[in-house]
């Protein structure tokens, strides 16, 4: 495969085919466990049907791509997302990786005592050979780890294994984090593997401070925030109202980093074990209320060209980056 192309559930697409991109969200989500989940426990095309017209939604504002970051053993179907992507025609990615934030509860028994080899062995053939058997080829790693400043044993696993796949595929690795400590603690893994911090998406940023993304950004690394709602119980100007994205926002282009910015609802999803799924969460609060109020604050069309389509194609076209 050549380098700088974009992986999606159909294949390799030209990352300027990528367009308006939606880079964490979620089809559907079983908190059961690594132990207990499994496509036994959900009805594909009852998923399929409540999922889809949130994303014909979407489309109506122009958007294109929608990377899906629900891990494997947490919900992950590679078959449903196919399936979606068949049918409203938007360009879909999903993830190979495992998951160690919640107690390592959706990490495989199996890899506890794998070494960083093993697991990321496990990686690159998915993303050589298709997951599951349906032929569909991850466009990216997602990882978790503690919102520690200190990485565990086995999360120090994990961010060795994703620099091993990354240095042997060029995918990205996007990992669930949260504050400072544990995004220096992982670029500092991937450095001392010697992967760039390029090829790195610090995950639910929004828990972090500005301190924290002007290093980051600094080393080459992309921070995404990630969690925009307009929920009646967000405090103001707590992270992830829209208030606070604004504020955030327009500092982060005061000082010069907007294009290490990545933006995102984190909505969805079809919850597992859930009536119907439970409460469905849409995916256009970012076009409806964000991009609105950053209008009104001085953001222009190019700022929003940059967030929502030249950081997303230069984050996930699967490229090597080296230290």
């Amino acid at each position: 495969m050549t380098l700088a192309q974009v992986m999606t559930v159909n294949g390799a697409i030209d990352p300027e085919e990528m367009g308006l991109t939606l880079i964490h969200e979620h089809i559907m989500v079983d908190w059961i466990g690594a132990d207990s989940t499994g496509y036994h426990r959900w009805d594909k095309k009852e998923i399929v049907e409540r999922a889809l017209p949130y994303l014909e939604e979407l489309k109506k504002y122009g958007a294109t791509s929608f990377l899906d970051c629900t891990p494997a053993y947490l919900g992950r179907d590679p078959y449903v997302l196919k399936d979606l992507a068949k049918r409203t025609g938007l360009h879909i990615l999903t993830n190979t990786g495992y998951y160690g934030f919640g107690n390592n509860k959706y990490v495989p028994k199996s890899a506890m005592k794998a070494s960083p080899e093993d697991i990321a062995a496990i990686w690159i053939e998915e993303f050589r050979d298709g997951i599951d058997g349906s032929g569909v080829r991850p466009g990216f790693m997602k990882i978790s780890v503690e919102n520690e400043k200190t990485l565990s044993e086995m999360h120090t696993k994990l961010v060795k294994a994703a620099a091993l796949t990354h240095l042997a595929t060029g995918m990205t690795i996007v990992s669930h984090t949260g504050g400072d400590g544990p995004a220096m603690a992982q670029l500092k893994v991937l450095k001392d593997m010697g992967v760039s911090p390029k090829a790195f998406v610090w995950t639910h940023a929004q828990n972090g401070t500005m301190t924290g993304y002007l290093q980051a950004a600094n080393q080459g690394a992309w921070i995404s925030l990630d969690n925009i709602n307009d929920r009646p119980t967000n405090k103001p100007d707590s992270p992830g109202s829209i208030s606070w994205f604004v504020k955030t926002l327009l500092e982060l282009k005061d000082n010069g980093i907007l294009n290490h910015i990545l933006i995102s609802h984190d909505a969805g999803w079809y919850d597992v074990g859930e009536k119907n799924g439970g409460n469905y969460r849409g995916y256009t609060d970012l076009f409806t209320k964000l991009i609105p109020q950053l209008k009104e604050n001085g953001f222009t069309q190019v700022d929003l060209d940059v967030l929502l389509k030249q950081n997303p194609k230069r984050a996930y076209a699967i490229k090597i980056r080296r230290e």
